[in-house]
């Protein structure tokens, strides 16, 4: 089969319906919340059903959390890594495709327009939680490798399905992949990037800042100091931090983004009583570190910026904040942007009639920084749906852009990997 017939053969094997079917199937297993594991069994029964060889193995979560790079929010008890694997004959490239299984949280359900644990399918879009963010990305990755699988065109090197989880709180999945030597010479993360091609993200650190007060009857209000009202002086010099990490800004790749690198403040609790100052403020967010920069450099940046900021206040010199890291910590990574997976994904994107590529860069965290950073292997982020109907009511994925995927996907793995007479 000459390599122009195997692309066509390959192509014609993926369909919309094939997509949607997966969305219809996987969207209603919930994987918020740390219940990963019926999606990652439902993950090795279609890599199965599609003729690749398929690993399944439990996480060692304890050894895990001692490794450096481990952070996470949710308390699992167990953890399955998922790896679906067509061999190649050998003399070729290898090339790893990375999706995770976990979804956030679908939030206040009476936002939603259509049921969030259910894909409804209207006006060529696929709503549900995880249609977008990423279970779309990862139905391309299943799809684009069964295809080449159903073809039967051999490949000289190997292609990977990497099937993870815990990428939302900080990627225990893919740190346990990298661990146990699951590498490849590139790789793909299907993240949605409404089909950009991203070979740099942002770094992402998750913060709590805890802010003390004296308690007192609200009736004597004078004679406590409110935590809650020493909080304005340090949310400005937050966001006096927030733009002098984005001074230089990204870079060519991060142009599109009026601020590369944010800063945010997502949650503040204080008090306990309504009639009583409020002696104790907890607030936590997120901050964004611009590529190139190390997390270590951010850290102690925004914790210089809250000294700064107590130095100036009698009763916070006095009684310092204290700044706590947790949850989710995402380092920035970055390959070059000519690295030659960048070219092969844009020649693909363009012969499926979905170009021209755009290489950009994104202000987010993911499991990028840990195949790049801990399994040595060059990545770029390239998936279906836009990041911004992620983590919201009513996400969705355009059809369109899950067939454009897999296509693509599909033409880069013959191409990348190289095909075998």
């Amino acid at each position: 089969m000459s390599p122009g017939t195997a692309e066509r053969a390959v192509l014609a094997r993926i369909r919309p319906g094939a997509l949607i079917a997966l969305l219809e199937d996987w969207i209603p297993l919930r994987s918020d919340g740390g219940r990963e594991s019926v999606m990652q069994r439902a993950v090795a029964r279609e890599l199965e059903r599609r003729g690749l060889q398929v690993e399944m193995r439990e996480l060692d979560l304890e050894a895990l959390r001692e490794h450096p790079s481990w952070s996470a929010e949710i308390e699992r008890g167990e953890g399955l890594g998922v790896l679906g694997s067509l061999p190649g004959s050998g003399g070729g490239r290898s090339l790893l495709l990375n999706g995770h299984v976990d979804v956030v949280p679908a939030g206040e359900e009476a936002l939603w327009t259509r049921p969030p644990w259910r894909a409804t399918v209207e006006d060529g879009r696929v709503y549900g939680r995880g249609a977008c963010d990423m279970k779309g990305g990862l139905a391309c990755a299943v799809v684009a490798a069964g295809a080449i699988r159903e073809a039967g065109v051999s490949l000289a090197g190997d292609l990977l399905v990497q099937s993870v989880i815990g990428e939302e709180d900080g990627g225990c999945g893919s740190l346990a992949a990298a661990v146990a030597g699951q590498r490849a010479d590139a790789a793909v993360v299907a993240e949605p990037t409404g089909l950009g091609i991203a070979p740099a993200q942002a770094g992402a650190l998750n913060f709590r800042l805890h802010v003390r007060g004296r308690a007192a009857h609200a009736a004597v209000r004078y004679e406590g100091v409110s935590a809650l009202e020493k909080l304005p002086p340090l949310l400005v010099a937050l966001r006096r931090l927030e733009e002098r990490l984005n001074e230089q800004g990204g870079g060519p790749l991060f142009e599109s983004w009026p601020i590369p690198f944010p800063l945010s403040v997502g949650t503040v609790r204080a008090g306990d009583w309504a009639s009583t100052v409020p002696d104790t403020l907890v607030c936590e967010g997120r901050l964004g570190v611009p590529v190139g920069a190390e997390a270590s450099e951010a850290r102690r940046a925004l914790e210089d910026a809250m000294a700064a900021a107590a130095a100036a206040d009698p009763w916070l010199a006095q009684h310092p904040p204290r700044v706590e890291w947790w949850g989710g910590q995402y380092e920035p990574a970055a390959i070059p942007a000519d690295h030659p997976l960048v070219a092969t994904l844009s020649g693909a994107l363009a012969d499926v009639g979905a170009g021209p590529a755009r290489v950009v860069g994104v202000p987010y965290g993911s499991d990028l920084r840990l195949l790049v950073r801990e399994a040595g292997t060059p990545a770029v982020l390239f998936g279906p749906g836009d990041v911004r109907r992620a983590h919201a009511a009513d996400e969705y994925v355009p059809v369109d852009e899950l067939v454009a995927c897999a296509r693509t996907l599909a033409l880069a793995a013959l191409r990348f990997c190289g095909t075998s007479c």
